[in-house]
């Protein structure tokens, strides 16, 4: 029961300096970084999963 989710604007803009930004990482930097960004999710999952559990 997934509905689609297009990003804002504002997050479309924020998506492509992020993707300028990320050339210029290395190989090492650029995996460090996708590890942050998924710990990052899965975190923020928990803390909606935990906000709907307590509504």
């Amino acid at each position: 029961m997934e509905t689609p989710v297009n990003l804002s604007l504002e997050q479309q803009f924020k998506l492509q300096v992020l993707q300028e930004q990320v050339k210029s990482l290395t190989k090492e930097q650029a995996q460090e970084y996708l590890m942050q960004m998924f710990q990052q999710m899965m975190v923020k999952d928990n803390l909606v999963k935990q906000l709907l559990k307590n509504a």
